[in-house]
């Protein structure tokens, strides 16, 4: 609901014209190319006991994410329009574990679900991202859109990968250092965490103010289908396959998933798309309104079928 909210906030002031067009740009590029990669870079940058990472259940993801972009392929080669074909395929392989995620994690498991989204979030928003700027190259029309130099430069120069690997450039530097100097290097430089923490905070609301006021109601019937599509598939089949799956490995003890780690692939396949999906798109010159749309509709199916996913984990003593 505090997502839904704020969408709609966006939506009135844009309709009040508080918001502007201009404005409205601008907030769209200041949260894709400064909120957004801050927002990453802290939380992979302040992660703790790497060396305890679950490799099984890093694995399984990694597994479940290949099986989602090849259906997500598959829905983009049978859409029509070239501007969508990479917007409907995100849609359903990438969730918004960066913004939803470890909030919900905590939520549903606390510290041990913060601890478990964090170190999958590691691996998971960097391929998530990559995987974003080469279907939103990738499918633009031409060869010279879609060359591989072309998308090369496009996963380079992306703010958000640079914001990901920054953080991972400093965390393995703090793994480096003894834990002594690691303390009084933080310590020394606590004003620039502080000042990172809050344009880290400041990402989610801006994104989705930002959003709403995107949001057209007149366009819903324009995008029926692909709305019809694109939701089905990230709000009931990526999180029926991801957890699914990993119900069925844990009942059968063939890989058993403790609870904090299940709480976290619950926040990690059965959230609504990412916001930060529609800002790419926008920026990426796809159909930034079709993925606008996607990311509000998820969010509003998303608020009966996490509350589904989550029953039946309980009842099957999963969380």
């Amino acid at each position: 609901m505090p997502l839904i909210l704020i969408i709609l906030l966006g939506y009135f002031l844009k309709q009040k014209g508080f918001l502007s067009k201009e404005f409205l740009k601008i907030g769209n590029k200041l949260v894709f190319r400064v909120c957004l990669p801050v927002m990453l870079f802290c939380n992979i940058s302040e992660l703790e006991n790497i060396s305890q990472i679950p490799w099984k259940a890093v694995l399984y993801v990694l597994c479940v994410i290949v099986i989602l972009v090849i259906i997500g392929l598959i829905i983009a080669m049978l859409t029509p329009d070239v501007n969508q074909k990479g917007v409907m395929m995100q849609c359903i392989f990438r969730s918004n574990f960066a913004l939803i995620g470890v909030p919900l994690a905590e939520l549903l498991y606390g510290s041990a679900g913060v601890s478990a989204a964090a170190i999958l979030s590691a691996f998971t928003i960097p391929i998530y991202n990559v995987l974003a700027v080469i279907v939103l190259t990738g499918f633009k029309g031409g060869a010279e859109s879609s060359s591989l130099k072309k998308q090369i430069t496009g996963i380079v120069h992306n703010p958000l990968i640079i914001g990901v690997v920054s953080g991972i450039v400093v965390l393995v530097l703090k793994m480096k250092v003894s834990a002594y100097l690691s303390q009084n290097l933080t310590e020394s430089f606590r004003f620039l965490k502080t000042t990172l923490h809050y344009i880290s905070r400041s990402a989610t609301p801006l994104s989705l103010l930002v959003l709403g006021g995107q949001f057209e109601f007149s366009k819903v019937k324009g995008y029926k289908k692909q709305l019809i599509v694109g939701t089905l598939g990230r709000t009931v089949i990526a999180p029926a396959i991801g957890l699914g799956i990993a119900a069925i490995l844990t009942k059968t003890e063939v890989i058993v998933f403790e609870p904090a780690i299940f709480a976290a692939l619950i926040s990690l396949f059965a959230t609504p798309v990412a916001v930060a999906s529609a800002i790419m798109a926008e920026e990426m010159d796809n159909d930034g309104q079709l993925a606008a749309q996607l990311v509000v509709w998820t969010s509003l199916v998303s608020v009966f079928t996490l509350f589904g996913f989550i029953f039946f984990a309980r009842l099957l003593g999963l969380l």
